[in-house]
C-alpha cells in the first residue's frame, strides 16, 4: 500500500514557457519530490507555484573544464602568440596553486558557472600534485578541492581524473615530463590507477578518468587506462592541434582517433574533446563508435586551433557535447551559439544545427555519467534554468529561439537537484566578481 503524499515537500514552479522533451510546452507546472520532477503539467494555472521569468530549459552541463584556467583570462593576449605560448602561460598559473588556493578559484569558477545555467561539469583534473610532482598527504587533495568547490557553488561534479605521464610526442617518442609538468604525472599509468582507486563518489560527485592526449599517455600505458574507466566517463584530448597528429603519425603510423580505436577507448562512454583536425576515417570512426564528441568553439576560436566538423561528426552518428575549457567565456548559450555560427562560417549555409540540437548539445549530461539529468520530465534531477524574455538581447525572441538569442546574463533562475542556487541573477553565495578577484590576483602578484 502506498504512503499519502506529504504535500508539505513537494516543491512547485510555473513558467509561461518550457523546453519540453515534446517541444515548447505552454503555462507548465514542475512539481518536485526529492530533488526529483514528480509532475511536469502543461496548460496550468500557477496556483500557488513560484513564477519563474521567460522560458525555462533544463540544466546545462558543462562536458570539459579546466578550472583553473579561469585565471588566464585576459591574461594571454600580449603579442597574438599561439597555443604553445598560451601554454607557457598556464604552467605559470599552475605553479602558484596549492589545495586551498585551488579551493578558492574553483568555487569562484564554479559559481560563475552556476549563474550562466551550468548545473553539472566535467572537470578535467590534471593539476595532481606540489610542485616538482610530491604527493600531497593526501594525494587526491587537489582533487578533494575541487569537490568541495563544486559542493559549495551548488554544482554537480564529474571529477575525470587525468592520467599524464609523458611530456609530449615527437617522430623520436615520447619525452618526459618537464620541470612544470611534473606535478600533473604519477610517473606511470600503473600509479595514477593506484591514486584514483582512492577517490570515492558521493551525492553531488561521479568519478571518472580522462586521458589527456596521446602526446601524455604512452600506447603501453592506454590500456591501464580502459581497464579504471569500466563503468565510467572517459575523456580525452583529441586532434586540437595539427602537430598532434604529425607527431601521432611520425611515431605510430595512425592518427590519434585510429590509435585509441585500436587500443579499445572509443565508445558510448567516451568524450573526445575537441576533435578540430580529423580526417575522413577518423570522423566515421568516431561516429561509428558512438564517441561524444565535446567541441569548446569558444577556446577553439580564443587559441587559433581551428573550427571543428561539428555537422559531419553528428551525421555520422557521434553525439555531440559543449564545454568552456579553458573558460575564456563561461556561457553554455554562447557555446552552443558558437556551434552553428562557426558552421555558417565554414559552409556559407544557415541552419545547420536546428534550435533543439543546440540545446541538446548544452544538456549532455549523460557523457558526464549524470544520465537521469538534462531534461524537464518526470522521474529526471529537478534541474531548471530560467532564461529571461525581457532583456535588451532577448526581447522579442520568440522562446522556441532563445538558443539563438539569449546569453549567460540572462538566465534570471538556476535550480539544481530542487535546490535554488541561483535567483534574479544572483548566486547564493553573493558577488561572484569579488570572490574571482580574490582567487586570481594573488596568483599573478606571485608568478
Amino acid at each position: 500500500m502506498s504512503r499519502p503524499l506529504n504535500v508539505s515537500n513537494v516543491q512547485r514552479w510555473w513558467a509561461a514557457y518550457a523546453m519540453l522533451p515534446c517541444g515548447l510546452g505552454h503555462d507548465v507546472t514542475f512539481e518536485v519530490i526529492g530533488g526529483r520532477f514528480s509532475a511536469v503539467t502543461p496548460g496550468t494555472v500557477p496556483g500557488d507555484a513560484q513564477v519563474l521569468p521567460g522560458v525555462v530549459l533544463p540544466g546545462f552541463a558543462n562536458a570539459h573544464s579546466h578550472a583553473f584556467h579561469r585565471a588566464l583570462r585576459g591574461r594571454t593576449h600580449d603579442g597574438g602568440g599561439t597555443f604553445w605560448t598560451w601554454r607557457e602561460r598556464m604552467y605559470a598559473v599552475a605553479a602558484q596553486l596549492d589545495p586551498d588556493s585551488y579551493l578558492a578559484l574553483a568555487t569562484a569558477t564554479f559559481a560563475e558557472m552556476a549563474l550562466a545555467g551550468i548545473t553539472a561539469v566535467g572537470e578535467f583534473h590534471y593539476l595532481h600534485h606540489a610542485p616538482g610532482g610530491v604527493p600531497y598527504e593526501d594525494p587526491n587533495a587537489m582533487g578533494e578541492a575541487l569537490r568541495q568547490g563544486a559542493a559549495d557553488a551548488g554544482i554537480r561534479l564529474t571529477l575525470l581524473d587525468t592520467c599524464y605521464v609523458a611530456g609530449g610526442l615527437s617522430a623520436a617518442g615520447h619525452s618526459p615530463l618537464a620541470a612544470m609538468q611534473l606535478r600533473f604525472g604519477d610517473g606511470h599509468a600503473d600509479r595514477w590507477a593506484r591514486r584514483v582507486q582512492d577517490l570515492k563518489e558521493s551525492a553531488g560527485m561521479r568519478v571518472g578518468v580522462a586521458v589527456h592526449s596521446v602526446r601524455a599517455v604512452p600506447r603501453d600505458q592506454l590500456g591501464v587506462v580502459a581497464a579504471v574507466a569500466a563503468g565510467r566517463p572517459l575523456h580525452v584530448h583529441v586532434s586540437e592541434q595539427p602537430a598532434e597528429n604529425q607527431a601521432c603519425q611520425w611515431f605510430y603510423g595512425l592518427t590519434p582517433t585510429a590509435l585509441l580505436d585500436d587500443e579499445g577507448l572509443l565508445g558510448p562512454a567516451t568524450s573526445a574533446v575537441h576533435a578540430t583536425h580529423l580526417s575522413e576515417a577518423d570522423i566515421a570512426m568516431l561516429g561509428r563508435t558512438r564517441t561524444t564528441v565535446c567541441l569548446c568553439p569558444t577556446t577553439e576560436r580564443d587559441l587559433a586551433d581551428g573550427i571543428g566538423p561539428a555537422r559531419r561528426l553528428s551525421d555520422a552518428g557521434a553525439p555531440l557535447s559543449l564545454g568552456s575549457d579553458q573558460h575564456a567565456v563561461i556561457d553554455l548559450l554562447l557555446e552552443a551559439r558558437a556551434l552553428e555560427m562557426d558552421e555558417r562560417l565554414g559552409s556559407l549555409q544557415r541552419g545547420r544545427f536546428r534550435p533543439d540540437e543546440l540545446l541538446a548539445a548544452a544538456t549532455a549530461h549523460e557523457s558526464l555519467g549524470w544520465d537521469d539529468a538534462g531534461r524537464l520530465d518526470v522521474g529526471a534531477r529537478a534541474d531548471l534554468v530560467a532564461v529571461r524574455l525581457d532583456s535588451c538581447r532577448t526581447a522579442g525572441s520568440a522562446p522556441e529561439q532563445i538558443m539563438l538569442s539569449a546569453s549567460g546574463c540572462d538566465v534570471d533562475t538556476v535550480v539544481v537537484d530542487g535546490a535554488v542556487v541561483v535567483s534574479e541573477g544572483q548566486h547564493l553565495l553573493g558577488n561572484i566578481g569579488t570572490l574571482l578577484q580574490k582567487a586570481i590576483q594573488p596568483l599573478w602578484e606571485s608568478s
